[in-house]
């Protein structure tokens, strides 16, 4: 193990909720950065009030979903409506290096703690703001959350069935997507900072980010002027594709065919099935133009092993094939133990539970999570006091001032 971590020594001021900004601030938080998570009693972060609850007993200190997002974090509760507890904000902004925010558009500015604020206090911050729409425009208001980005993206128009109501990717897609643009660039920023000494302000429109894993369809559109829409799990240009239910209860396998010699394996997996031998289904324009045939015929084969033995089957002979797990299934997974990606820590709420860890592995050191989420303001004497060196006197007028929510 290295005596330091990648962002050891970085100050990190989080201010956001919900998914994008903690998810980005966690990236740092796990790498070593000292994150300082503010939230306020009332209201609460979503997150806190959303399950899955540990054994099912609610309650803001017992979400898995809340504690996944916030590993590695101090937390402390600020009023940020009070003007004592603004006072102390300002102490953070100018301690930090990166300050992380996810309001609506303006709200940082009523409260006075806007990039003007914050840059005179700290005149080398970076600033993220990130929200829906981005910070400026027509529909800079739009208040809303992932889901509602999804949509206007474009993401529920192509996602389902041709004969349903657009279905949309499942949880507030943009909410998945963002933080991985956001932590890359506010490592850029940081570089940036590193070689001029400058500050930045960083403003993220959640939509904008969402449509980047919609090139393929927007550059279909701009040269062909061709709009796709809801087709299942089928593929423009690969047969077939999609899950097929095999044995038990709602048991599924993904299967992809991407060319001839897939095909091919694909009939050896199956024994060589007569219907499979069938001269229209030696390309891909033939599979393509029946694939509801194909689909048929290709279930009743699978509907008759379970989902792993599909899977086994075809992926020795070269076909790309996934059994579709649940969660449940992940957290036996032989592949993710092996990798270590789960990690059990101790919550003082929880107690022992497991925390997803990261997608990748740097060698040399442990990305984390290194500890459990915060509790509602667990760590506010420890940040007033050692982290924004408070005396005892300020700190106790501040609390009798009403800064701590």
């Amino acid at each position: 193990m290295p005596d330091t971590l990648p962002f050891e020594g970085l100050k990190v001021a989080d201010f956001s909720w919900v998914g994008v900004g903690p998810i980005t601030t966690k990236y740092l938080a796990d790498h070593g950065a000292t994150v300082v998570r503010v939230e306020a009693n009332n209201p609460l972060d979503i997150l806190r009030v959303a399950g899955p609850f540990k054994d099912g007993v609610p309650g803001p200190d017992r979400t898995q979903f809340f504690a996944d997002y916030n590993t590695s974090k101090y937390g402390i509760t600020l009023d940020l409506k009070n003007p004592a507890g603004i006072e102390v904000a300002h102490r953070l902004i100018a301690w930090t290096d990166v300050f992380a925010e996810s309001f609506t558009p303006g709200t940082v500015d009523d409260l006075g703690i806007g990039y003007g604020t914050a840059s005179s206090l700290n005149p080398s911050i970076i600033m993220l703001s990130t929200c829906l729409m981005g910070q400026s425009g027509p529909t800079a208001s739009f208040a809303g959350f992932g889901f509602h980005a999804g949509a206007i993206a474009g993401y529920y128009e192509i996602t389902g069935w041709p004969d349903l109501p657009p279905d949309g990717p499942w949880t507030a897609y943009t909410d998945t997507l963002s933080p991985r643009f956001l932590a890359v660039t506010l490592m850029a920023a940081l570089d940036h900072r590193r070689r001029t000494g400058k500050g930045q302000y960083i403003d993220a429109a959640q939509l904008e980010m969402g449509l980047q894993f919609l090139a393929p369809q927007l550059i279909d559109h701009g040269l062909r002027g061709r709009s796709i829409t809801r087709n299942g799990n089928r593929s423009d240009v690969m047969a077939p594709h999609g899950a097929f239910p095999c044995q038990g209860e709602d048991q599924w396998c993904a299967i992809a065919v991407e060319n001839d010699r897939q095909w091919a394996g694909l009939r050896r997996a199956m024994g060589d099935s007569d219907w499979a031998k069938d001269e229209r289904f030696d390309n891909a324009a033939g599979r393509l133009a029946h694939q509801d045939e194909i689909e048929s015929m290709l279930s009743e084969w699978t509907h008759a092993r379970t989902p792993r033995a599909v899977m086994d089957a075809l992926l020795s002979e070269g076909v790309p094939a996934g059994v579709v797990q649940r969660s449940s299934d992940l957290q036996q997974d032989p592949q993710l133990a092996h990798r270590g990606f789960f990690r059990n820590l101790d919550h003082p709420e929880m107690g022992t539970v497991p925390y997803p860890g990261h997608q990748f592995r740097i060698s040399g050191y442990d990305s984390g999570p290194r500890t459990p989420a915060p509790l509602l303001g667990q760590h506010n004497e420890y940040v007033l006091k050692e982290i924004l060196g408070m005396t005892e006197e300020e700190m106790v007028d501040a609390v009798v001032a009403g800064a701590i929510a």
